[in-house]
């Protein structure tokens, strides 16, 4: 009688219990069982977090083919700068927001590397909202809250302490019905929730067999593995907690279709716009993140129809027509951000402030020039959450003692209550910023 031949083994695993499956990520040894324990400590790093910090919230915008910086730059320093084409859209919030130029991570450079706008140095560290959401987020019904304007490219924009990317949502009508649901949406998010819990629940017990029979390396990444899974589990706790606390009305009309067709996304990123100040204003989270995408649509401003794509526009190689037209898209970035700003200053936090003032709001990028594909000397706005605005900080990107990204991320985190001296390269505050 043959012996049956033994399967050959794989490096995908699956745990499977009481009909409930989960994917193991890949694993360098093959276990004997279907199943690993996972780590029921918190890996976040412990910071004081101040109670009585000026800021409350922060809002992170990333524009994934960067600012034409010298439509954005003004040519002084200090407060009595120029306006710049693009600044002059902000200029109703002139002394409410400050501009940083010369500033990045000294990165590598590509689009690849567009993703360590908010990690620092290497992409996959955790990202700037999400140590935020760390110590500030579970105060709220939604740690974190991450959108998209237009189709969600291969970029990511937030990475959580164990390098996992986070998605984005980018159809306004389903922030819409998790942020604001109504009664029926209630009672289906709470069975899904529900579920979801349960489901972990189950896998939980089997899961421990397997800890043993894997090696160290493969032990550590699934104890990361099932953290990020925990993390997971604590949230849909939060939510159900606050989905028993009622519904959350709010008057805002949303289209009767989601404006995802290429075309039409700076339409969403509007309405995106303005779902985030109804989520502050209702205190749904305190941490939010924008990703502005940016690819070949074609787009038609004030019953024109532009020369190139958005991608193209933005590849101009110095082409003067097409470099009129990206900053004509860029001003409609503008647009949308002073519209945001005028919404924070008219809407109230929970303490009855303007909501500008208790919200740090970054308008950013991971892409210094595309046109080159260069990550160096990233255009920066900083406005709101308790800060002396109203300037223009200039440092030498090519002077490899001029001060980091993260030097300034340092300054934010601290004016958000949250002590620390480091993010991933840099060290200290960003001194020549007085606040």
């Amino acid at each position: 009688m043959t012996a049956k031949s033994t399967p050959p083994l794989q490096r995908r695993f699956f745990l499977k219990a009481a009909g409930a499956s989960l994917t193991l990520p890949l694993l360098e040894s093959a276990p004997r069982a279907h199943q690993l324990v996972a780590s029921e400590t918190q890996t976040g790093q412990q910071l004081r977090v101040s109670s009585a910090a000026p800021a409350k919230n922060l809002v992170c915008v990333g524009s994934n083919l960067g600012l034409y910086r010298p439509a954005v730059y003004p040519e002084q320093t200090g407060r009595d700068y120029a306006m710049t084409p693009l600044l002059e859209e902000l200029s109703g919030h002139r002394n409410d927001f400050t501009i940083f130029s010369g500033l990045d991570h000294r990165a590598g450079n590509g689009h690849k590397n567009w993703d360590n706008y908010l990690c620092g140095k290497n992409v996959g560290e955790i990202s700037l909202d999400q140590v935020v959401a760390e110590q500030v987020g579970k105060s709220t019904r939604f740690e974190s809250i991450q959108l998209c304007a237009g189709d969600i490219p291969q970029q990511r924009m937030v990475y959580t302490r164990t390098g996992v990317p986070l998605p984005m949502i980018n159809r306004p009508s389903v922030i819409y019905s998790k942020l604001f649901s109504t009664e029926d949406d209630r009672a289906r998010s709470e069975y899904l929730l529900r579920s979801g819990r349960s489901s972990l629940d189950l896998v939980r017990e089997e899961a421990k067999r397997l800890k043993q029979t894997v090696s160290q390396t493969d032990q550590t990444k699934l104890d990361e593995y099932f953290t990020s899974l925990r993390e997971l589990e604590l949230r849909m706790g939060r939510q159900l907690d606050h989905l028993a606390q009622g519904t959350v009305e709010v008057d805002y009309e949303l289209p009767p279709y989601d404006p995802v067709a290429p075309t039409l996304m700076l339409e969403c990123e509007q309405i995106m716009f303005d779902l985030m100040a109804l989520a502050l204003q209702t205190n749904s989270t305190r941490v939010m993140t924008l990703f502005i995408a940016g690819l070949g649509q074609v787009f038609t401003l004030d019953g024109s129809t532009l020369r190139a794509g958005y991608h193209a526009l933005s590849h101009h190689g110095n082409d003067p027509d097409l470099v009129r037209d990206l900053i004509r898209v860029e001003q409609e970035h503008m647009k949308c951000l002073s519209r945001f700003l005028t919404q924070l200053k008219e809407k109230t936090d929970q303490e009855g402030r303007p909501l500008l003032d208790s919200t740090i709001v970054m308008f950013g990028t991971g892409m210094g020039d595309a046109s080159r594909h260069s990550n160096r000397d990233l255009p920066t706005i900083v406005a709101g959450g308790g800060f002396q605005h109203g300037q223009h900080i200039a440092v030498d990107p090519d002077d490899e003692k001029s001060p980091l990204l993260g030097e300034l991320y340092v300054t934010l985190l601290n004016q958000l209550g949250i002590e620390t001296g480091t993010f991933s390269n840099a060290s200290g505050e960003f001194r020549e910023w007085t606040t």
